[in-house]
């Protein structure tokens, strides 16, 4: 296949929160879902300094990065104390600082989706539509050709949730006229990329949730988000589905 038919563009996809709508967490009630865009060329250096990053606190390259697992001192992270998890988080936000990519984002309520809808939609699928719509933004503005194929990663989650994630996405897709195509990667694929986005959703989620907390997270991120002709990044990085 001749590399020309790809686009010079990827994006990697993770989320904060879960996408029930069943018994809801009254203290982190939304879902949060990210689309990180890399321009290929710029993704490979960000892959070499993870890499570098996990040599420096851990001797090996196999560790992988989950945010949840960072923040509880789990698994690898266990040998942290607070001053070296303080350091190894500056060394590792510096990173995505430094990194250029463009970020969107999608945060459903789900308290406010369920007032508001009889039978509301899957979170997820809300999310990921309005995400998907953004990007479709960000190719023509970077003058994508439709013939061109550009690829979503996503992480596996269990056989029925990613085979739903597959028809919600065909469905999403049907009428779009670029060449969109998901792929998901296992947990264990060790994917800069998606350990990228894992640690940057919840920061948003938490952004949402409480505005006025100190957010070291989301002020680095709010860099990143698409923004519109005007520079603002709301209802164009950053969607409130709800």
């Amino acid at each position: 296949m001749n590399n020309q038919q790809f686009s010079d563009y990827i994006v990697y996809v993770d989320e904060s929160g879960d996408h029930s709508l069943g018994n809801i967490n009254k203290e982190y009630p939304v879902f949060v879902l990210v689309f990180c865009v890399f321009k290929k060329s710029d993704y490979l250096q960000v892959i070499q300094q993870i890499t570098e990053l996990k040599f420096k606190y851990f001797g090996h390259d196999k560790v992988i990065f989950h945010e949840s697992d960072i923040r509880r001192k789990h698994a690898d992270f266990n040998i942290f104390n607070k001053e070296s998890q303080a350091k190894f988080m500056d060394d590792y936000w510096q990173i995505i600082n430094n990194a250029k990519f463009a970020l969107i984002s999608c945060v459903i309520d789900k308290i406010k989706l369920k007032e508001k809808y009889l039978t509301p939609d899957n979170p997820y699928e809300l999310a990921m539509k309005s995400c998907i719509e953004q990007f479709i933004y960000f190719l023509k503005e970077k003058s994508v050709t439709t013939d061109q194929l550009n690829y979503i990663i996503v992480e596996k989650r269990g056989k029925n949730e990613d085979a739903d994630l597959e028809l919600a996405f065909r469905r999403i897709c049907e009428y779009v006229e670029y060449g969109l195509k998901l792929r998901m990667a296992s947990k264990q694929s060790n994917c800069a990329g998606l350990q990228i986005a894992d640690l940057i959703a919840r920061p948003i989620g938490l952004k949402i949730m409480r505005p006025n907390q100190d957010n070291r997270g989301f002020e680095i991120v709010s860099k990143k988000f698409l923004i519109d002709s005007s520079g603002k990044y709301i209802k164009h990085g950053l969607i409130m589905g709800c």
